[in-house]
């Protein structure tokens, strides 16, 4: 398997972030989120409209991970932060960051996540805050060696009527 290409994302990748959000997303929570809700949430949240409608918004950023023949599989999104704590001025949250299970482990996690912490410095962004599911240890572990801490804020991620906490974590940027 060859190295994945990173690249910004545009708005004609709205269909190929699409089809990896829904991918990744039922992967990494089809074993405890409702089935309906987690198809709801997919159609609401993973959609090319939806993915259209940030990729023209010049507050947020995406990347795609590609193969060589251009198979999507690995993104991250940047965005400025909505979250359930305080902020600073000028804040960014690392809002999605999801690799397909072939590509996890081999460093293209970190080289998604420092292009947007390359961003989030560029726009003078004090910190890079994220939300990571309380029972996901492993992505824990990962931010842990990357710099990041625990906030003590929690954040509650709502899939259909279902409520699930998120622990917010945040890097120093400066």
């Amino acid at each position: 398997m060859s190295d994945p290409i990173l690249r910004r994302a545009v708005p004609a990748d709205a269909a190929r972030l699409a089809l990896l959000g829904a991918a990744t997303f039922l992967h990494s929570f089809a074993h405890d989120h409702p089935g309906d809700a987690i198809v709801a949430h997919i159609d609401a949240y993973h959609s090319a409209d939806w993915y259209k409608r940030l990729l023209g918004d010049p507050d947020k950023a995406a990347w795609i991970l590609e193969t060589e023949l251009g198979a999507p599989v690995g993104y991250a999104l940047l965005t400025p932060p909505a979250l359930d704590c305080p902020t600073e001025k000028g804040d960014l949250e690392l809002k999605r960051i999801y690799l397909l299970g072939p590509w996890q482990s081999g460093g293209w996690g970190k080289r998604l996540l420092e292009a947007a912490e390359n961003e989030a410095r560029a726009r003078d962004a004090r910190h890079l805050l994220l939300c990571v599911y309380t029972v996901n240890v492993s992505a824990q572990r990962f931010y842990a060696r990357q710099g990041y801490a625990d906030t003590g804020f929690r954040q509650t991620f709502m899939v259909g009527d279902v409520a699930f906490e998120d622990y917010i974590w945040a890097k120093p940027l400066g």
